[in-house]
């Protein structure tokens, strides 16, 4: 009992920390409509729309999220210098952005939040989980996703991918790509048609045996990245890297050469679109 308080405290001043996180979304996104827009670096993606209104207001959602984090004892799992990383680069783009996240919870709406205007897509493998969490935000765009794999599989994987010729980093695409099990085959086609500024993984579950494990994500995320049409890099947030799995894939597919910076149990990845057509590892 004596720790309740300390930990009610807790959650109370991360939930106002996100409040205050929204706040300058707002406040950034008032001095985006007033700049001049040739000093902008954010890709312009196929379906990136840009800010042109001359007086900008608060999206439905950034109020909803307000409104949701002020009242709620409910916070996201990530810490406040965890989410600074991935708002900071949100922020930095001085545009609406493309932005992926595996996993739909507690913190979408705030990263809907930091995206006002753009595209922000969530991906989750439980259905149910889903319409519990949009009956409250009914706002979010979701699609549930199956995975072919599970947690137990993760080490199998990792030493037999190399064998087959569609996981290679010089072949490997997403679209029905039935051979190659760590490849995401069956996602909506506006997924596979966006090219993702930001890719958030933060999902699917990896903590027992049976569960899907996040193997598919991190592989799917680094096949996006490197298959990259435009300019610039893909930003890709991998959440959990304290566990075992989470910080195998990462070294496989996402490659410490790109890890540009990590906070607590977050880590940060740029990856460049690669041209190389004979390569035999991802790192």
């Amino acid at each position: 009992m004596k720790n309740r308080y300390p930990l009610q405290e807790r959650k109370w001043f991360l939930g106002l920390t996100i409040v205050g996180l929204i706040g300058a979304v707002l406040f950034i996104a008032t001095a985006i409509t007033t700049s001049d827009t040739s000093s902008f670096h954010c890709p312009i993606s196929s379906g990136i729309r840009t800010r042109s209104n001359d007086n900008y207001d608060p999206t439905p959602i950034q109020l909803r999220a307000i409104l949701h984090y002020a009242t709620s004892h409910v916070v996201p799992q990530q810490s406040v210098s965890e989410i600074k990383i991935s708002f900071d680069v949100l922020k930095s783009f001085g545009r609406p952005c493309n932005f992926l996240v595996f996993g739909l919870g507690h913190d979408s709406l705030m990263w809907a939040s930091f995206n006002p205007g753009g595209t922000t897509l969530f991906l989750e493998e439980d259905p149910k989980w889903v319409q519990t969490v949009l009956k409250d935000a009914p706002g979010l765009r979701a699609h549930t996703v199956h995975y072919r794999t599970q947690l137990r599989q993760a080490q199998t994987l990792i030493s037999s991918y190399r064998s087959e010729p569609t996981c290679s980093p010089s072949k490997a695409f997403l679209r029905g790509n039935k051979a190659c099990k760590l490849a995401l085959e069956n996602l909506p086609e506006e997924v596979y048609d966006t090219e993702w500024d930001l890719i958030m993984i933060d999902a699917p579950k990896g903590y027992y045996a049976e569960a899907p494990g996040r193997m598919a994500a991190v592989f799917s995320a680094a096949v996006m990245a490197r298959n990259r049409k435009g300019s610039g890099v893909t930003h890709v947030f991998l959440h959990d890297v304290n566990r075992k799995v989470e910080k195998l894939y990462a070294d496989e597919f996402l490659c410490k050469r790109n890890l540009v910076k990590g906070v607590g149990r977050l880590w940060h990845f740029q990856i460049p679109p690669s041209n190389v057509t004979d390569a035999t590892r991802f790192c």
